[in-house]
């Protein structure tokens, strides 16, 4: 088994209905039906399917999201997840080929002093191509 840096995993063959909670950094890459709420770290795996609000510190999601999203700090949306839900970050990175479907909100966090500082949105240097009217 690969050596994931100390992170607890939650594999591919895992289904879960009901919340979670942990502490420090969290992946999880297989089906979870309930709410999700943290101060650590969450990654969503490719693999990953998980219906229900997340709260959590930061957040980078490589799956599919059915539910609001609420970080602290950053969110990651990589370019091949789906997100279907409103989200609100002190940080958000969306890269080209995400799909995002809902509102976003760039809130003043509440996790850090630094986080209480200006917000701001992280872009590609890149022109970003608009994933509306993708299926």
């Amino acid at each position: 088994m690969a050596d994931h840096g100390g992170k607890d995993i939650l594999s591919s063959d895992v289904e879960i209905k009901g919340s979670i909670k942990f502490q420090k950094e969290l992946l999880i890459d297989g089906k979870v039906e309930g709410d999700i709420n943290s101060d650590g770290v969450l990654t969503v795996g490719e693999n990953a399917e998980i219906r229900g609000e997340i709260k959590t510190k930061s957040i980078t999601v490589y799956g599919k999201v059915h539910g609001n999203i609420t970080v602290g700090e950053r969110c990651e949306l990589k370019s091949k997840c789906v997100l279907q839900g409103d989200l609100k970050a002190a940080r958000l990175v969306i890269e080209e080929g995400a799909t995002f479907i809902g509102k976003s909100e760039v809130t003043t966090g509440a996790y850090s002093a630094k986080a209480a500082q200006r917000p701001e949105v992280v872009r590609s240097s890149e022109p970003i191509k608009a994933a509306f009217g993708r299926a």
